[in-house]
């Protein structure tokens, strides 16, 4: 009889040890989007490629440190293989993060498994993720922006299936470098948030015309009354601070950061290769909870 209490004791404290991990995983998906649609004073973080400080871009191990780092949005770069499997790789070979000759599209997945990712140069345990393990690992957790790299319709089809597949639609935005493409991937689900990029005030117009968009992304020619005419319409500003701002922060702390948003003082969404340092600066300026 003790034996049998014991054993519910112990069942009872694993029920709610996984009920509490529940909870805090929908608990921390809400915060963000909540804070993604309804609080737009706030400036949001996205991890470039994930975070890849520790780990490989790209990798399943960069997703869970921007997890843990407690970054908002993750960006992951999404290719097909040869067997038409979707997977996280930046270039079009494979190359600079395996040190093997090839396209992602010339291998097929089992093949691609061989190759561990490099870190720094060096090999790691970490091999190429599948674009569903990804989703999988993020759903409840963080945002993901899919920078679609494929290049077919069938690509992005499956990307979208997958999307819904995992149940993970309203915590992605799918990155679209034309918008001219917009009505196409709208045709193949309406429900997935898109993100487009406007190149120019040209474009930001058309892009405007075409309905409302969660976010924008934008690049460092554009001027205040532009991004004011995207804030206006509801949208958040993308803008990057990879390159000149990231290069100006590692060599001075606050400098870089400082300067894009002197510069670009109604973006909303920062793309960083330094989440956590930008995290902890914009928690300092009281522009993130």
């Amino acid at each position: 009889m003790k034996r049998c209490f014991f054993i519910v004791l112990a069942w009872l404290g694993t029920w709610s040890a996984l009920q509490a991990q529940t909870t805090t995983a929908k608990e921390k998906i809400d915060s963000i989007l909540e804070d993604f649609h309804q609080h737009p004073e706030r400036v949001l973080v996205a991890a470039h490629r994930s975070a890849h400080t520790y780990y490989p871009e790209n990798s399943l191990g960069a997703i869970r440190e921007a997890i843990r780092q407690g970054i908002d949005i993750a960006e992951l770069d999404v290719r097909m293989t040869k067997d038409s499997v979707l997977v996280l790789m930046h270039d079009q070979t494979i190359t600079r993060t395996t040190g093997k000759k090839g396209k992602v599209s010339s291998y097929t997945y089992a093949e691609l498994q061989q190759f561990p990712l490099l870190h720094n140069g060096q090999p790691t345990t970490e091999k190429i993720p599948t674009f569903k393990e990804a989703l999988l690992l993020a759903k409840g957790h963080i945002i993901i922006d899919i920078d679609f790299k494929a290049d077919s319709r069938e690509a992005a089809r499956k990307t979208c299936e997958e999307v819904q597949a995992t149940g993970t639609a309203r915590q992605v935005l799918f990155f679209v470098y034309d918008h001219q493409q917009v009505p196409f991937l709208q045709s193949i689900d309406k429900q997935i948030p898109v993100m487009p990029r406007a190149h120019n005030a040209v474009e930001t117009a058309a892009i405007l015309k075409m309905g409302q968009f969660p976010v924008i992304h934008i690049d460092d020619s554009f001027s205040d009354n532009v991004i004011n005419d995207i804030r206006t319409a509801g949208s958040r500003v993308w803008i990057n601070a990879l390159g000149d701002f990231d290069d100006m922060e590692k060599k001075a702390e606050n400098t870089g950061f400082d300067q894009l948003l002197s510069k670009f003082k109604r973006a909303n969404v920062i793309q960083t290769d330094l989440p956590e340092q930008l995290l902890r600066y914009l928690r300092k300026k009281g522009l993130h909870q």
